[in-house]
């Protein structure tokens, strides 16, 4: 395996967000440079990267954060996740509450809880992206590579109004025990290694940006090229199957993948390719799947059809940035549930693009693809840990030609417009 060493070329106070000696890098959200592998803007994540030796015993003790979703993932070298401790899998404290159980406070103070880091890989393959009833065991596999380094992320998506980037609460502490002895933070941390450089392939992360740029503009190609109209909707694809899209040789009968670019395994994604040359504002328009409430502190945790879903418009493989998301609370819906949304760059935000006349609005970065063409972008649909009897879930999509007849109503239809079309098309009124 092809791997780089990189370390920080940052100062600690260089860069905002709260960090600690083992979860040293982060938080990656929609901050301008922290912002890879698809991260969704109201996200935060703290990633961590040691090596534990022989005989030793990692404890991440922390608290439950007042948030919609939480989790511990742990990855290879080449950015594929390898498995999943999400909060609803974790066992609380003796007396605590998890407030992930359906049914349970959300509120309540006593929180706390404590996983084991295992340096081996599972036996078991845990249930992802749907609620199981299996036991976890409070126990997370992280395996070593390359160089016998770890790497593991911990997620905290969209903290109660007023409490990000850590959901009220601090960053899960850590204990090594080691021959005999309990270690502290500081101890466990030069124990692991934990400042060490992070190893990991050239691809991981992104494609290189020429790579990117050679793909997206082959001069047989369409100067739209691969971007079409309507747009095309993608599941989680493996890198064959990504760079099929460009080259013209994809599968439509590609399985789903869990990919690269170190995703969520809770989360299954549609992506589609924007280009602005075929209009100014793309209209997307589907049903929406119902979630928890939570960002404005609801007492309880009431499980739906799905935990989460957003749509986010990122910049471009060559980069993997994203530049801003919606979740599912400030989506306006009508009467049946149905959202419209309109994404465009600021300059061509239609006016009726407004909470009030029921249309949201998306922003696509300004220069578009981040790597050479203003008029790209990428639009990503999350759903989130669907509940078994939601059909029309993401999750549910198996194989790419399946997408439209598994979600049916719940699938974001898409068509481009120009500005006035938008206003004209879509009338919005407002009583003064």
């Amino acid at each position: 395996m092809l791997l780089f060493f990189c370390q920080s070329i940052f100062a600690v106070n260089g860069v905002p967000g709260p960090r600690d000696c083992f979860w040293s890098r982060g938080p990656h959200s929609g901050d301008p440079y922290i912002n890879l592998a698809y991260p969704d803007s109201n996200v935060f994540y703290w990633a961590a990267t040691f090596s534990m030796p022989d005989g030793a015993e990692l404890n991440i003790k922390g608290d439950f954060p007042y948030a919609r979703y939480m989790s511990i993932i742990s990855y290879d070298g080449q950015g594929r996740p390898i498995e999943s401790l999400a909060d609803y899998l974790i066992e609380p404290n003796k007396n605590a509450v998890n407030p992930f159980s359906n049914g349970n406070s959300r509120l309540d103070q006593e929180r706390g809880y404590e996983i084991k880091v295992l340096n081996k890989a599972p036996t078991d393959k845990r249930v992802t992206g749907r609620i199981a009833s299996t036991k976890s065991n409070n126990v997370l596999h992280a395996p070593a590579y390359g160089p016998n380094q770890q790497t593991i992320i911990y997620r905290i998506y969209l903290p109660d109004r007023g409490t990000a980037p850590l959901g009220n609460v601090k960053l899960p502490d850590i204990k090594v025990n080691f021959e005999g002895k309990t270690l502290d933070k500081d101890q466990s941390c030069k124990l692991l290694k934990s400042s060490q450089s992070l190893a990991i392939s050239l691809d991981a992360a992104g494609i290189a940006p020429m790579e990117y740029r050679k793909l997206a503009s082959q001069p047989d190609k369409p100067v739209t090229w691969p971007a079409k109209n309507p747009p095309e909707w993608y599941i989680q694809l493996d890198r064959q199957s990504l760079i099929g899209i460009y080259t013209g040789e994809f599968n439509n009968d590609a399985p789903r993948s869990t990919g690269g670019f170190f995703p969520n395994l809770d989360n299954h994604y549609l992506r589609t390719i924007v280009n602005r040359k075929y209009g100014n504002v793309l209209i997307l328009r589907g049903k929406a799947p119902k979630t928890p409430n939570t960002f404005n502190g609801d007492p309880k945790y009431i499980e739906n059809e799905l935990r989460y879903w957003s749509v986010c418009s990122n910049q471009s493989f060559g980069n993997t940035r994203v530049n801003d998301c919606l979740y599912d609370e400030e989506i306006p819906l009508d009467e049946n549930g149905f959202f419209t949304l309109a994404i465009s760059k600021s300059e061509h935000r239609p006016r009726n693009a407004i909470d009030d006349c029921g249309i949201a609005w998306l922003p696509i970065a300004e220069n578009g693809d981040g790597v050479f063409d203003d008029d790209v972008a990428i639009v990503q649909f999350r759903h989130m840990l669907a509940r078994d009897d939601f059909p029309n879930s993401i999750q549910s999509v198996e194989n790419q030609g399946d997408i439209k007849a598994v979600m049916k109503q719940y699938y974001p239809r898409a068509r481009y417009f120009m500005t006035n079309q938008v206003e004209s098309f879509f009338p919005c009124l407002i009583e003064d």
